[in-house]
């Protein structure tokens, strides 16, 4: 190997080595510069919206104070749509994602996710009244939804003879005709739900069995292991004290699911 080759192999292998040491100090970065710097959503309540100081509030919010809080930073709150979200993450805009954030193959080619740390699910509720578990026994029911919706396209791919699927034209028509007892169950997402019940508490309806599941994770940067190891550490710890339990009660109205 002559000394030109021996020199574009040194320049490399440091270049190389700059980099896992780029990526391994993320965490360390953090914590030097004393600020976790969290894109959340600023227009998708109860995990993000601007309350009536104009701060933003909701699920996700604090989620990033319960992690900024843990690893002894201060939390910054960087508002952003759905759209930008990853894009702030990739240009280290931002240091983490909260922000109602669902794991699929075309996304997970270009970052990394956590833990699932909130529910995000459609499913069928209803009043703790109504004895139901499981599709079959929505035989001889009725079940509100709003027309066209993805409840409406998977309810009816699982629900069996017998069940009158009654069809609203728009969400809130939905809403009204349960809350008006017109049906007695409906189809639709959990922040739906989460929605009635702050309006109407005393008719809170209670999740019976979901329809499809797509829990919500925190994004990182690819191959930032000891952020994505804290966490999910973090994470996992707020499960078990019940410090998760609380945020999912204060903005989704309802504990969070034992699967989550």
């Amino acid at each position: 190997m002559n000394r030109r080759n021996v020199l574009s192999a040194l320049v490399a292998g440091v270049a190389t080595l700059a980099c896992t040491f780029a990526h391994a100090d993320v965490l360390d970065e953090v914590i030097k510069n004393k600020t976790l710097r969290v894109a959340v959503p600023q227009d998708f309540p109860p995990f993000g919206s601007v309350g009536v100081d104009l701060k933003p509030v909701g699920y996700d919010i604090d989620v990033a104070k319960l992690i900024a809080g843990q690893l002894g930073v201060v939390v910054e709150i960087v508002p952003v749509t759905s759209a930008n979200r990853i894009p702030y993450l990739s240009t280290k805009k931002v240091d983490l994602v909260i922000s109602s954030l669902g794991k699929n193959a075309e996304r997970e080619k270009v970052i990394d996710f956590s833990d699932a740390y909130a529910p995000f699910f459609n499913g069928v509720f209803g009043l703790a009244s109504q004895k139901v578990t499981k599709a079959e026994d929505l035989v001889g029911k009725t079940v509100g939804v709003t027309r066209g919706a993805i409840e409406d396209l998977e309810l009816t791919k699982i629900a069996p003879n017998g069940v009158t699927i009654k069809r609203f034209e728009d969400n809130n028509t939905t809403i009204s005709a349960f809350l008006a007892g017109q049906v007695p169950l409906v189809a639709t997402g959990n922040i739906v739900a989460a929605s009635i019940s702050e309006k109407q508490p005393n008719k809170k309806p209670e999740v019976k069995f979901l329809i499809k599941n797509s829990p919500c994770h925190i994004g990182l940067n690819k191959n930032e292991t000891r952020m994505l190891e804290r966490v999910n550490m973090i994470i996992a710890n707020a499960k078990k004290d019940g410090s998760l339990n609380r945020i999912a009660d204060k903005w989704l109205k309802a504990p969070l699911p034992a699967d989550l």
